[in-house]
């Protein structure tokens, strides 16, 4: 999960050139404004002892729903694992097998291999569309949270060290730790969440 509050440039005044025959002018003086950076890491959001507490609610709901499919492709992956080695050991065999015992057997195996693959498939998109669901409205707080603490503390841009690379940042301007106390003390960790339809 990506929360960037802001990552700008500053953005570099390029003097124009006068135009033939018109008079130079020199620049006057523009006052700098000062400015206040700070950095986060967005990925410490989500650790299970020290991150958002809204986080873990919402992954243990979302894991929660899923749990019944997760049972099922497991319980029909012990099912295509015993089948395997049930053919195996049929095509193995020093006696005599009936081929079309085997035969069967392998059929029933890739019917089942195409069902579990089918049934993945749909429960990763599942999962993945009820994730962004239940999470973009924590990222949209979280987002709108990072504003309004920034205001509060006169910072002008705050920089999200996952997802940039940083040569160098002092720790005083870390502020990730305060963040997530302050976040966490105006939202509780119990907020509920919409149920999947």
């Amino acid at each position: 999960f990506a929360f960037v509050l802001a990552l700008c440039a500053l953005p570099i005044m390029a003097q124009t050139r006068p135009a033939a025959g018109a008079p130079a002018q020199t620049p006057s003086n523009v006052a700098v404004p000062e400015s206040k950076i700070a950095l986060i890491y967005s990925d410490a959001f989500l650790d299970a002892k020290t991150g958002i507490g809204r986080f873990n609610t919402l992954i243990t709901t979302l894991n929660r729903e899923f749990q019944p499919r997760q049972t099922e492709l497991q319980t029909l992956q012990q099912r295509i694992t015993t089948l395997t080695n049930e053919v195996n050991q049929a095509q193995a065999a020093s006696a005599v097998v009936d081929p079309k015992s085997i035969q069967t057997k392998m059929d029933t195996l890739e019917a089942l291999k195409k069902d579990y693959q089918r049934k993945g498939e749909d429960a990763q998109a599942a999962y993945n569309k009820r994730r962004q669901d239940i999470f973009q409205p924590l990222q949209d707080d979280i987002g709108k949270a990072l504003e309004v603490y920034a205001k509060q503390r006169n910072i002008n841009v705050i920089i999200d060290g996952s997802q940039v690379p940083l040569v160098y940042a002092a720790e005083a301007i870390d502020i990730t730790r305060a963040f997530i106390n302050d976040f966490n003390s105006k939202n509780p960790a119990t907020a509920s969440v919409t149920p999947q339809p």
